[in-house]
């Protein structure tokens, strides 16, 4: 028989304490498939699938069930330090069409409306306080004045989005920042202009789970090794390359590329024709793909197109 057990933690956010309750249904074969973190072990459902020695994988049948599972990770972890400035960092790591952007504000997203369905003491003259929040690594894009000055503007503005097309200096200096002091401002990317836009996002000190996404935050070299270490855990969406190849070359046809100059972008081609590149994402690809070796969580994608 199942066995049911209840189990409550709070939170004191701003002068105010936050109890959350919470139900757990153990059975012989959930507790097999528990999976440990750091001191405690969780109960997790089927989506989490973890053998010896392995990296631990989320896999569902659709990615509504993988968003609930992952934000039901978090929720607790928000709930449990009372340090001011604690900040879990979450980084969450994929090639491009891996659906990064969605999955990070679909999480934080449940997060918060869980944050807000578990408390016993709101009510509707309380604001919600907003718990989770996305940080995106396009803001550390280097500007196009940047990639002017460099010695061959033409290839580094086609290969913008390659590794040494952002600045992982300032992403080091906003996490160290944002680490130590429990608040920063980072920039975001304003597409349309095709820049960072300086001190856009604020990330304050009632926000407890920070997700940061972007695409080399494994990258074992340079000052990525050192972004990396200040990540207390390390997402990697597992995603065919062939199936997120066509996912960009969608996304470069709906933002109004022409359909050819899309497909430039992403064909299997490794030749330089002049000054023109033909390929850019997809080696981006595989150099992340790469990297997942250092992720301590996989989420298998399902396919949204």
């Amino acid at each position: 028989m199942p066995e049911l057990r209840q189990k409550s933690w709070s939170l004191k956010l701003n002068n105010q304490l936050y109890s959350f309750p919470r139900t757990i249904v153990s059975t012989p074969m959930l507790r097999r498939a528990a999976i440990s973190t750091g001191k405690q072990n969780h109960l997790r459902s089927q989506v989490f699938n973890c053998q010896l020695k392995e990296i631990p994988i989320v896999e569902a049948g659709s990615m509504d069930e993988i968003y609930n599972v992952l934000a039901e990770r978090l929720v607790p972890v928000a709930a449990a330090e009372s340090n001011p400035n604690f900040k879990r960092i979450i980084g969450l790591c994929g090639p491009p069409g891996a659906g990064k952007s969605t999955l990070a504000s679909q999480v934080a997203n449940r997060v918060n409306e869980l944050w807000l369905q578990r408390s016993s003491f709101f009510n509707e003259l309380v604001d919600s306080p907003e718990v989770a929040i996305v940080l995106p690594m396009d803001g550390f894009h280097l500007y196009r004045r940047e990639l002017d000055a460099m010695k061959d503007p033409e290839e580094a503005h086609a290969r913008r989005g390659a590794p040494w097309t952002f600045a992982p200096g300032r992403l080091l200096r906003c996490l160290t920042s944002l680490r130590n002091e429990g608040s920063v401002c980072v920039p975001s990317f304003d597409h349309g202009v095709g820049d960072p836009v300086e001190d856009d996002i604020f990330v304050s000190l009632q926000h407890k789970v920070v997700i940061v996404e972007g695409n080399y935050l494994l990258l074992d070299e340079g000052a990525w090794r050192d972004v990396a270490s200040l990540l207390d855990e390390k997402w990697f969406i597992d995603v065919d390359i062939h199936k997120a190849m066509q996912r960009v070359l969608k996304r470069h046809i709906s933002t109004g590329k022409p359909r050819d100059v899309a497909k430039w972008r992403v064909k299997d081609c490794f030749h330089h024709l002049n000054v023109q590149i033909d390929y850019n994402d997809r080696p981006n690809a595989e150099l992340i793909m790469n990297s997942k070796k250092r992720a301590d969580l996989l989420i298998k994608s399902v396919d949204f197109s």
